[in-house]
């Protein structure tokens, strides 16, 4: 029983991470949360190409409009790690116009059935804004199963 339930384990480490368990990956550093996810949530950085996570580092001073200036340790920190987890799937790695994830193809795709007015909910705001109909987004789950779209 021990052996099988130990296979299971390794097998499911080896398989490919998706979008419906993006996560955030382990040995993040305290300042990617403290930080990042003071604004807006920790977004997982499988969801971003190494190109856009430069694009977005290196523009903090006007990040999406507000001055998101970190000093240098703490950029040069997150940078690294961001790069480190950067996408490597082709779906996810492809360049997202204007840095935004919402920009992304798969993102377009993906989120095709939403009607424009449920974007101007006061309960969501914005595409950008993934805690408001994925109820585990923080946890890095995308699952459509786990999806509960705001009436308001």
């Amino acid at each position: 029983m021990k052996t099988y339930i130990f296979i299971a384990l390794l097998a499911s480490l080896a398989m490919p991470v998706s979008a419906s368990n993006m996560g955030i990956p382990a040995g993040a550093p305290k300042s990617y949360e403290a930080e990042c996810a003071s604004c807006h949530m920790a977004y997982p950085p499988g969801l971003l190409g190494q190109k856009n996570w430069q694009n977005i580092i290196s523009e903090l001073d006007k990040h999406f409009g507000t001055d998101a200036s970190l000093d240098t340790k703490t950029e040069s920190e997150i940078s690294r790690w961001l790069l480190k987890h950067a996408a490597t799937k082709q779906k996810y790695s492809a360049f997202a116009p204007e840095n935004r994830i919402t920009k992304t193809t798969w993102f377009i795709r993906k989120h095709d059935e939403v009607r424009s007015d449920v974007w101007k909910r006061s309960g969501v705001k914005s595409p950008a804004n993934c805690t408001a109909c994925h109820v585990d987004a923080a946890k890095g789950n995308f699952d459509d199963d786990r999806v509960r779209i705001p009436t308001k």
